[in-house]
C-alpha cells in the first residue's frame, strides 16, 4: 500500500483545522469529524483496492533486439475492477540504457485493457536483463495506491543490426537500392558460363562476334558471358584498442560489424560467399566463406558477443592463421582504424603480405568530430594552433590512402555513418573491374 499525494495534502488541511482550534474553538471539532471521515474513507479506499486483484499487465517483445536501431515494446495493462482507476506503469528496463523515467500514466475504464507502445535504441551488444512490470493503481477516491508486480524478468539478446538486413531486403525486392547511394553497376562478363547473344556496339571485343548468328541476322551480332560466380568475400574485423572509439553512443566496432553484415548479405545476393575472422591480439574467430542456407544466421551468432579490448591488433597473427585456413584467392575486407602514419607504418608489411595472396581493402575511419572542430572558427591564438593540429590528424588520414594506393592496396575511408553503403559501393566496383 502507497500513499498518493492526495493523502497528504487532505492531511495537512484536517492538521490545519486541529490547530486553528486554539483560535477559534469551533475548528477543532470541525477537525475532528474530518479526522473521523477521513478514516473512513480510507478504509473504503482500501477495501476497493485489495478486495479483488484487479490489475493485470504483461510485457510483448522480440527474444532478441538489433543493435543501433530502434526496437519495439509493448506492454498490455488490463483492469478487472468495476470501477474506473487511475494507474501508473513503471517497466524496468536493463540498467545498460541508463533511462529512470520509463513510466506511463493511464486510465482505464471498468474492464478495459489498453497498450502502451515504446522504444529502446540499443548500443551495445551482448545480453540484456528486463525486471518486472510495477503498477501502481488507485481508485476514484485516489487517497491509495495499490502495487501490483505483474510479468516476469526476461533476457533479452541485443544482436548485430538484423534490422538494417531487413531494410536491404525489402529495398532489393523492390529494387531500390539505389535510393540509399547503393550504385548499379552493370558489366559483361568474360567466363565460360554463355548467357546470350546481342548486338554488336561499339567497344565489344571482336573475338565473342557470333559469326553464324550475324550471317543469320545479316548485321554483326556477339555473344554475352555471365561473369565468374562465387567469389569468397571474407568480413576481417579488428578488435584492438583502436576500434573502441565511440560515434553516437557506439563503437567503431559495433559499426564495423554491422557493416560486414550487411556487405555479407549483398555478396550472397550477387552468388558470392560470405565469411568472417577477428582479431585483436590473437587471431579469434573464422567462420569459413560459404553460401548456403543459413549462414547470415552463423555469422549473426559469431559476431553477436565479440567485445573490443585494450591490447595492440597482432597483424602477425592474423596474416599466418589466414594463410593456413584460406586455399584460394579471396577479396579481403579489413574493418580497422589508424591514428596517423607511423600507426600504418607498423602494420603495413602485414598488409602487403595478405595483398599479395588476396585481394585487399583496407576500412578505416574518418574522425567525425575532428572535422566538426575543423569546421569551426578561431577567436584567438590558441583555437588557432588547435585547428592547425586538427588539421594535422585529418591530413595524415588521407596521407594513408595515398600510401596504401602506392602499395597497391584499395582503401575507404569514411565516416562510421556512411560505412555500409560506402562498403557496398566499393565491393561492386571491385567486383565489376577485378573479378
Amino acid at each position: 500500500m502507497f500513499l498518493t499525494s492526495r493523502f497528504y495534502i487532505v492531511l495537512v488541511l484536517i492538521v490545519l483545522l486541529l490547530g486553528g482550534g486554539y483560535v477559534f474553538a469551533p475548528l477543532f471539532v470541525i477537525g475532528q469529524w474530518a479526522l473521523l471521515l477521513f478514516a473512513i474513507i480510507l478504509l473504503v479506499d482500501g477495501w476497493m483496492l485489495y478486495h479483488v486483484r484487479g490489475i493485470k499487465a504483461f510485457r510483448k517483445c522480440s527474444v532478441r533486439f538489433s543493435n543501433g536501431d530502434d526496437n519495439a515494446i509493448s506492454i498490455r495493462v488490463e483492469n478487472s475492477y468495476s470501477y474506473t482507476v487511475s494507474v501508473e506503469v513503471i517497466d524496468e528496463i536493463p540498467f545498460a540504457f541508463q533511462k529512470r523515467d520509463v513510466n506511463f500514466h493511464l486510465y482505464l475504464q471498468p474492464h478495459e485493457g489498453k497498450n502502451i507502445d515504446y522504444s529502446l535504441h540499443p548500443v551495445c551488444r551482448g545480453v540484456y536483463d528486463f525486471g518486472f512490470i510495477r503498477v501502481f493503481a488507485s481508485s476514484p477516491i485516489g487517497i491509495l495506491a495499490r502495487r501490483y508486480t505483474c510479468g516476469s524478468s526476461c533476457q533479452v539478446k541485443v544482436y548485430p543490426s538484423f534490422l538494417m538486413l531487413h531494410h536491404y531486403e525489402l529495398l532489393a525486392i523492390d529494387n531500390r537500392l539505389t535510393d540509399q547511394g547503393i550504385k548499379r553497376i552493370r558489366r559483361v562478363g568474360h567466363h565460360t558460363e554463355f548467357d546470350q547473344i546481342k548486338d554488336y556496339v561499339r567497344g565489344d571485343e571482336f573475338r565473342m562476334i557470333n559469326w553464324k548468328a550475324t550471317a543469320r541476322r545479316n548485321r554483326l551480332m556477339v555473344n554475352v558471358y555471365q561473369d565468374e560466380r562465387a567469389q569468397s568475400v571474407y568480413a576481417i574485423i579488428d578488435k584492438g584498442r583502436m576500434m573502441q572509439q565511440a560515434f553516437r553512443g557506439m563503437t567503431l566496432l559495433d559499426y564495423a560489424i554491422n557493416a560486414a553484415l550487411v556487405l555479407a548479405y549483398i555478396a550472397m545476393r550477387k552468388e558470392d560467399m560470405s565469411g568472417i575472422a577477428t582479431f585483436n591480439e590473437r587471431f579469434d574467430t573464422f567462420i569459413p566463406a560459404s553460401k548456403r542456407q543459413g549462414q547470415m544466421q552463423v555469422l549473426l551468432e559469431a559476431l553477436y558477443n565479440q567485445q573490443t579490448d585494450f591490447g595492440e591488433s597482432d597483424f602477425s597473427s592474423l596474416c599466418v592463421h589466414l594463410d593456413k585456413h584460406l586455399y584460394r584467392r579471396s577479396l579481403l575486407v579489413l574493418y580497422t582504424n589508424f591514428s596517423g602514419l607511423d600507426s600504418l607504418q607498423r602494420q603495413l608489411p602485414y598488409l602487403q603480405q595478405l595483398s599479395h595472396r588476396h585481394r585487399l581493402l583496407v576500412v578505416f575511419f574518418e574522425d567525425v568530430e575532428l572535422n566538426e572542430y575543423i569546421a569551426s572558427s578561431s577567436h584567438s591564438t590558441e583555437d588557432y594552433y588547435r585547428h592547425v593540429i586538427a588539421e594535422k590528424f585529418a591530413f595524415e588520414k588521407r596521407l594513408i590512402v595515398s600510401s596504401l594506393k602506392q602499395h597497391g592496396i584499395f582503401s575507404l575511408l569514411t565516416t562510421p555513418e556512411n560505412l555500409s553503403v560506402d562498403v557496398i559501393n566499393k565491393y561492386l566496383e571491385i567486383k565489376t573491374n577485378l573479378f
